[in-house]
Order: structure tokens, then sequence, then C-alpha cells
């Protein structure tokens, strides 16, 4: 069902759906960009709809909400281990049709890789809706037409700005009556997508496996830091390490933190050996898992 909102009726939106959730989406971080007095876009708590940045893409990912950067899981001392509460609120994320089809790939390794699911993803998974974020024109680096992400179906909502108001799809029964009474009309609404991108990218039919013994890889053992940033920000990157942190002796909570194949001592093993030394051999490794 599609609706036309003023801001006035998004804002009373979001702060009605805000009792029951945490809103989270692409908003302007005032000089906090890596270079200086350069704003950063990146994913944060809104409250109103002047908070939400649409004619810029983030510089981070959405991926810490389903999967935190540092995530307790269990706190123990000498005696016993409590599980860690959940969250008392739900979550709503708005993102991009290219972000929904991450979202996938996180559900695949988290809840689909094996015969056990994930805990503690399933846990805050179960519990997010998303806000699909229309795209009338794609941005100077997508390429997400060849890729096939460039539209979805699989959203709780659609929202997009027009003519000084917005345009909502909404696929959320118990948000119906919200929508009715704080929208200016009801219209048919669907949702924009992108057809043409300046990047294309050509998705060859089979790889070899002498692909891995390319020249490619040795330019980044002198271009890449190995820093880890594109593991970190990356939607679909789901390494992460284990640590316990200890306020004493007896006393202390297992956080699962974020972890990349990029930075040393991820390939670390007992005895001293180590695997993938090598920034070109590293950068291989990321591309293909």
């Amino acid at each position: 069902m599609g609706f036309y909102l003023n801001e006035n009726g998004l804002n009373a939106i979001l702060e009605c759906l805000g009792k029951e959730y945490k809103i989270y989406g692409p908003i302007r971080i005032t000089g906090g960009n890596t270079f200086s007095d350069v704003d950063c876009i990146r994913y944060g708590v809104i409250k109103k709809a002047r908070d939400i940045v649409f004619d810029q893409k983030s510089n981070y990912s959405f991926k810490e909400v389903l999967f935190p950067v540092s995530q307790t899981l269990l706190s123990f001392t000498d005696e016993r281990i409590c599980e860690a509460e959940p969250e008392e609120k739900g979550s709503i994320v708005f993102l991009r049709s290219c972000d929904l089809h991450a979202v996938k790939r996180l559900d695949g390794i988290f809840l689909q890789n094996g015969r056990n699911e994930d805990y503690y993803y399933k846990r805050l998974r179960e519990r997010t809706k998303f806000i699909l974020m229309g795209c009338r024109k794609a941005f100077d680096s997508c390429f997400c037409v060849d890729m096939g992400t460039n539209q979805t179906n699989e959203y709780d909502m659609s929202l997009e700005p027009t003519d000084g108001g917005f345009l909502v799809d909404n696929r959320c029964d118990e948000w119906s009556r919200l929508l009715k009474e704080h929208c200016m009309d009801q219209r048919v609404v669907i949702p924009s997508h992108v057809s043409e991108t300046k990047n294309h990218v050509l998705i060859p039919n089979e790889l070899s496996p002498e692909v891995g013994k390319s020249k490619i890889w040795d330019e980044y053992d002198s271009r890449c830091i190995n820093c880890g940033r594109c593991n970190f920000v990356c939607p679909t990157c789901t390494c992460f390490t284990m640590q316990d942190i200890s306020e004493s002796r007896v006393v202390g909570e297992r956080r699962r933190v974020h972890a990349s194949c990029m930075v040393n001592g991820f390939t670390d093993i007992a005895g001293g050996g180590s695997f993938r030394k090598k920034n070109g051999e590293r950068m291989r490794y990321s591309i293909y898992k």
C-alpha cells in the first residue's frame, strides 16, 4: 500500500516507531571523515526525517546493526556463566537495494551455513525490519546493475523523498494504521531503482584455478597497507575472533569482535606459523572467500 507523507507526518511516524525500535540510517557526522574538515556519512540513530542522508553513499555499511563490531556473548565468574541479555528494542534499518542483497549473504553465513544457526545473529535478525531507500540515479562508483542488485522486493517499507515530501510503499501490516493516520494521501508507489551505471563489471562465466597464480595479486604487495578497512566496512565480510575480557581473576566476559583476513595475525597458528604473509596473497583470499 502506497502513501504520500510530508515531513511532519514522517517525523510523527519515526517518533512512534522509536518507542519500540532503534532506528538506524545513514547520517552526516560533521568533520568525522578520514580527512580534516570533511564530513562522514555513516550509520547512526535516526530521530527526524532530516537526519537521513539520501543523496550520498555511506562511508560505512549497515552490518554493525546485525553484526556488531564488539558483541558481548556471555559473562562469567568462578561459579557461573550468564548469557548476555538481548536488546530491549528491535531495530529498523534504512538501506538501499544493494545493501538488502548483502543481507542475504549475511543470512547465508550465519543462518544457512550448515546445521547450526548463529544464535546471537538470529536473535538480532528476527527483531530487525528494513526500510528500502529508493535510488533514482546511481552514484559514480556504483555497479549494481551488472551485479543484479539494483532492485529488490524484500523489504518491510520503502521511502524516498519527492516534491517536498516522501513516497512510501508499505509491506508491514502492523505499520498500516500508523501510516494512514499521518499520511497526506494514499496512492500507488513503486520504489525507484537505477537501470544504468557509469561503471561496468564483466562477470566471467568460468574462472580457472590458474587465476590464483595471476600477477595481478602481486600488485597489492605494494599498493595495500593491510589495514583491514575493506573487510571491516564490507557488508558481506563476516570474520570474527573471540576475546575474553577479565575484570579480575574470577570475573569477566566473552566478546565476539570483528576480524579481518587482511591484517597481521589473522592466520597465526600455534607454534608460531602464519599463512598468507604477503598482502597480495591476503587480497586474493579476501576476494575468493
